[in-house]
């Protein structure tokens, strides 16, 4: 059964943290506006790139506007540090998300919530993202412990952990929370990390990715992902089975085809992304420099660079 996800009139996604900054691109179109710290006309700070992700995605529906935090990236204090140096006001926040337990989305929580003030909001997970035993291991010999995300470390940064596991309406109905999604296609198989479960050592499904949705009236859909673990074909095709709308207008957001695991679900995600025929395509984060200069060159009108500071703007 849909969930309901009302059209709205525009979204605006500023992306806080991100992977890649250009403070001379000089590409502001009617959707794209680049940073440009400048207080009083006087160029004031820089914005920092970071590998990881926090963006602030606001939606107007006639007089009605939303605001939600979508990830509070790595370091304790660069999606904080970029929010203040580009203007970004974040004392309307109304709810957070986040889009799974990893460090690079949760490592500036509290230096975020600090800009909020202190309102005790939601902050909307999957259960999962709370797994205590996270690791990496890039040869076999080496075995890297991951940073987990603990409830108390939610609660002492303020927030009101709202655990969801499945699609969860948000603002009114004007964003959706897509949970937990299902693994469909037949390349899109996880990352390659790891956690432990009664001292064994077993693939980490990651079962906590997931994506905030949005629908812009006579457009189609906005999926945002985090960094799209799951597979970023399976989430698409979920939010719109979830939401029963095929148009998809815009799929931004990390997509996790870097390094060497990576490489082989290039062409693949490429050629699955075609057949959605989205307006926009715009890689974040860990989508990998192979991978969004493939999708530049194979879909080069509807491809956009995003950069830490950047505004994004759908309108219907």
């Amino acid at each position: 059964m849909a969930v309901q996800l009302n059209e709205v009139d525009k979204v605006v996604i500023t992306t806080l943290e991100d992977n890649f900054v250009d403070l001379l691109s000089m590409d502001n179109s009617e959707v794209v506006t680049r940073a440009m710290p400048i207080k009083g006309m006087v160029f004031s700070n820089s914005v920092l790139a970071e590998h990881g992700f926090a963006s602030v995605v606001n939606t107007f529906r006639g007089e009605e506007k939303s605001s939600v935090l979508f990830d509070f990236g790595l370091s304790e204090d660069v999606a904080a540090r970029n929010a203040q140096a580009v203007n970004c006001d974040l004392s309307d926040i109304q709810v957070a998300c986040l889009s799974h337990g990893h460090m690079d989305h949760f490592g500036g929580m509290k230096a975020m919530a600090g800009l909020i003030g202190d309102k005790g909001l939601d902050l909307v997970l999957h259960p999962e993202a709370f797994q205590t035993s996270r690791f990496v291991m890039p040869m076999p010999e080496l075995k890297i412990t991951l940073p987990v995300l603990t409830r108390d470390y939610v609660k002492d940064s303020g927030f009101n952990a709202v655990e969801s596991a499945g699609p969860m309406s948000l603002v009114s109905g004007d964003v959706l929370f897509l949970g937990q999604v299902p693994r469909v296609t037949d390349f899109e198989k996880g990352s390659p990390m790891y956690y432990e479960k009664n001292g064994e050592d077993l693939l980490d499904p990651i079962e906590d990715d997931t994506a905030l949705v949005m629908n812009l009236k006579g457009k189609g859909l906005v999926v945002l992902t985090g960094c799209a673990h799951s597979g970023v074909i399976n989430t698409v095709k979920h939010a719109i089975d979830v939401t029963g709308v095929s148009k998809v207008h815009c799929v931004m957001g990390g997509f996790h085809l870097s390094g060497p695991a990576g490489a082989p679900l290039i062409d693949p995600t490429i050629q699955a992304m075609k057949e959605f025929s989205p307006d926009y395509v715009i890689p974040t984060h860990c989508t990998g420099r192979n991978a969004a200069m493939a999708f530049e060159k194979e879909m080069p009108q509807a491809y956009i660079t995003n950069m830490a500071g950047t505004v994004l703007t759908f309108s219907a």
